[in-house]
């Protein structure tokens, strides 16, 4: 993937990434941002239920179990939902920036299918920032963390205010995140990469 013309190539004057100091320490369950989250959530029956975990520098991992609910062709895993397992993946990085962002560009490869009941060993970084942009790239391989690419994706995120999940949000959901007594969950709400 080289990104050239799709706009994932980075400025020359991206700077490298640096991993802010209140970011997870490696090895932390990152957790789910929102329970209703197709991604992450852990309230959505056919959702992927991915945990990713913070890695070393700007890095994360992740596993996603394909389920029968997850195929498009039969017994294989479904394009989109492996390019939502990439994104959900590369979204989760942001936590390990302190900020809110959300995918503004995702470019996905297919190198081999994914069968039913495949674990997916999911691994992130970002590569530069320049400005509000992200630019990141994520690899999922099966049989191991090592195992063969299966998919590979490069991205570009964009930091937004709280103001864009408010202003565009479905009004029923926002007040209800909004309303949560417990401020850390009512913040992690609105770290989400739509």
């Amino acid at each position: 993937m080289s990104g050239t013309s799709t706009g994932l190539t980075p400025p020359a004057d991206a700077l490298k990434p640096d991993r802010h100091p209140d970011a997870p320490a490696p090895g932390t369950l990152l957790g789910s941002h929102y329970e209703q989250c197709f991604g992450c959530g852990g309230e959505q029956p056919h959702g992927l239920h991915l945990q990713a975990r913070a890695g070393e520098g700007v890095s994360v991992t992740a596993e996603f179990t394909v389920r029968p609910a997850h195929q498009g062709a039969p017994g294989l895993a479904h394009g989109g939902v492996l390019a939502t397992a990439m994104d959900e993946t590369l979204g989760a990085l942001s936590w390990l920036l302190r900020v809110i962002a959300v995918t503004g560009r995702l470019e996905t490869d297919y190198v081999r299918p994914v069968p039913v009941d495949t674990v997916l060993f999911l691994d992130a970084e970002v590569t530069a920032v320049h400005r509000r942009k992200i630019f990141c790239r994520a690899t999922g391989r099966i049989g191991g963390p090592e195992g063969p690419v299966a998919v590979r994706a490069e991205a570009l995120f964009i930091e937004v205010k709280m103001d864009h999940f408010i202003d565009n949000g479905r009004p029923e959901e926002i007040r209800a995140a909004m309303a949560d007594p417990d401020q850390v969950k009512r913040a992690r709400a609105f770290e989400v990469n739509p």
